[in-house]
């Protein structure tokens, strides 16, 4: 038989994982409406024929969640490898819409 304690302990680390799976849905939707997002610029890029890549516009915005990791208690080099996982991400969906359009 639990203890009181334990009961108190197993509800608390249940109400937690319930609120990081609530968060983990949020992270999924949200990534989900980005790429919506990214992938009309890689169809605008393939239109107007420019690069898939914007060294300039990763810079700034490695720099820019940088400083929203820093404000918000976050590791910025977590951060800075959690935004360069999703531009290498973005770039591929891009040569793939300029590959799609060049077939076109």
């Amino acid at each position: 038989m639990m203890s009181t304690d334990n009961t108190l302990a197993q509800f608390q680390l249940n109400q937690l994982r319930a609120s990081i799976d609530n968060m983990d849905a949020i992270l999924v939707h949200t990534l989900a409406e980005r790429f919506k997002a990214t992938k009309e610029v890689g169809k605008l890029k393939a239109l107007h024929n420019m690069p898939p890549a914007d060294k300039s516009r990763e810079g700034q915005q490695i720099e820019r969640l940088r400083n929203l990791a820093n404000e918000a208690g976050l590791d910025p080099a977590f951060a800075e490898k959690f935004l360069s996982f999703i531009v290498a991400e973005v770039i591929r969906h891009h040569e793939q819409i300029r590959s799609d359009e060049a077939e076109l």
